[in-house]
């Protein structure tokens, strides 16, 4: 390990960021929030990775050659990678990894992103042959998890408690330096990173993550010059910001959707007359103005995507619509609130603590709500709780929350009756044979077609009530130059920015 930097302290070649919590983690088997995310992207490498396009180009691949029944690949890996700590990169720590992220007992996050893969095996040591559990169209937009070396992971099941998590070693543009005693992070150049293209130059030799849990302070220090990044501007803050010549702004568009998810396995939120008479009551665009801008969305893809079905019309906001479901579910309206059977209709909402603008909206939604005889509570969660009363348990009424995806919008585990991340409990056997079709399928267009159909019926079925998709836009100091943010993963380029 290298000494660690004076997180305070700006140099030429120093770009700090501010996040609102620190990872208290660096475990790519464990990811859990885009931060953590975020790092993986300064650490981690893949074997296939995106280009400025979002087409997928290989990082520790060196080719791959997929079989005439698209069920078999072969990947070859590339002979001039090395780990940080200078160990040899071979086909044993993809297959290892994968290995890990499959076992059950590790109970890996990621776990989704390699079921499609039934099998594999090391072919020598710059060679690795996969078997997939059905054909696969594009395998090589899916082979992009990260990979870790053999020895964080050939002892399975791999454990969150790891020694790794404190001294993560990867082939990526930066290594981990130190975690500070202020709650950063401090990053130091890798000189032994090979990027993609020959592009095996890093631009900015340090960098800090500085925990800044007052997101309302973060464009402050941007402007002090105590950080020369944000990930996400607040949207009251982007005025002032454009206006600051020191400082770019920079759009870019998230595969990232919020929702208000319904535990169906609870009373009376099983009843979809009472989910769709809850949505009914929602004023969303209401709910969206005072935390900044987006599109509003009708079913579980944003609506850039090519399976968004435009169709698909949204629940109205409608009062007199919601008593009249209501009063089918059983419930008549009484001085202070809905009853039914003597009990008063009550919903606890549950929100992640870390959630950017959860408190605006839960208070805006709580209003809503009551305003129309549904008594309301709010259950902030930090991160321990919220993975165990959701995750876990499934201890709650209807949560605040969002999910980020890839480029490959995978969103199978989130609602598949048996999926890994199901947590609203749908089961649904006509939305699975819809989601079966479209992984069975090589055609483009009758997955697309499907995936539609899979949109009109997440919709309808309301496990969720589906929000909106915010507009995004980074700041950075203009001393960081040749910047290009990744949409879903922020840092994937961040090798090719230079500091002035």
């Amino acid at each position: 390990m290298s000494v660690a930097l004076a997180a305070g302290t700006a140099g030429a070649s120093q770009l700090r960021y501010a996040e609102d919590q620190t990872p208290a983690i660096v475990n790519p088997l464990f990811t859990s929030s885009m931060t953590e995310t975020r790092v993986a992207e300064l650490l981690f490498q893949s074997l296939y990775t995106d280009d400025h396009t979002l087409a997928a180009v290989p990082q520790l691949a060196e080719s791959g050659e997929l079989s005439a029944d698209r069920q078999h690949m072969t990947v070859r890996l590339r002979e001039d990678i090395t780990w940080q700590d200078g160990s040899p990169f071979t086909a044993r720590d993809v297959v290892l990894t994968v290995k890990a992220m499959k076992d059950p007992a590790t109970a890996s996050t990621e776990a989704a992103r390699v079921s499609f893969i039934a099998d594999l095996r090391e072919s020598g040591t710059s060679a690795v042959e996969f078997d997939f559990v059905r054909p696969e169209l594009r395998p090589e937009d899916k082979l992009t998890f990260k990979i870790l070396p053999a020895a964080a992971v050939q002892t399975l099941p791999v454990k969150r408690t790891s020694p790794f998590r404190l001294n993560p070693i990867g082939t990526g543009p930066w290594s981990l330096s130190k975690f500070n005693d202020d709650n950063s992070i401090s990053f130091a150049a890798n000189p032994g990173y090979k990027g993609v293209d020959g592009k095996d130059d890093v631009g900015i030799s340090q960098i800090v993550l500085k925990e800044v849990a007052d997101k309302n302070y973060q464009a402050k220090l941007l402007l002090y010059e105590s950080v020369d990044a944000l990930v996400r501007v607040l949207p009251r803050d982007l005025a002032m910001l454009q206006s600051n010549r020191k400082v770019e702004l920079y759009p870019y568009q998230t595969n990232s959707w919020w929702y208000g998810g319904f535990n169906l396995q609870r009373a009376p939120f099983d009843d979809p007359k009472v989910r769709q008479a809850v949505s009914q009551m929602l004023d969303v665009p209401d709910m969206l103005a005072p935390i900044g801008t987006g599109e509003l969305i009708t079913g579980p893809y944003v609506p850039s995507s090519p399976y968004y079905n435009h169709a698909t019309k949204p629940w109205p906001h409608d009062a007199a619509g919601a008593s009249t479901l209501l009063n089918a579910a059983g419930y008549q309206r009484g001085s202070d609130g809905w009853y039914k059977a003597g009990k008063k209709l009550s919903i606890t909402v549950s929100a992640h603590r870390s959630l950017e603008s959860a408190q605006e909206v839960t208070i805006n939604l709580q209003s809503q709500l009551q305003a129309q005889g549904v008594e309301v509570a709010i259950n902030f969660l930090d991160d321990p709780q919220w993975r165990q009363q959701v995750w876990r348990d499934r201890n709650f009424d209807f949560v605040l929350s969002q999910w980020t995806f890839d480029r490959n919008e995978d969103i199978r585990e989130q609602f598949y009756s048996t999926g890994s991340r199901n947590l609203t409990g749908l089961k649904d056997a006509e939305l699975d044979k819809l989601f079966d079709t479209a992984r069975s399928t090589a055609d483009p267009v009758v997955r697309k077609a499907t995936f539609r159909q899979v949109h009109q019926r997440v919709h309808d079925d309301m496990p969720m009530v589906f929000l909106w998709t915010l507009d995004s836009y980074a700041a950075l100091s203009t001393r960081v130059k040749n910047v290009t943010v990744h949409p879903f993963a922020f840092f994937t380029w961040a090798n090719e920015w230079q500091m002035q």
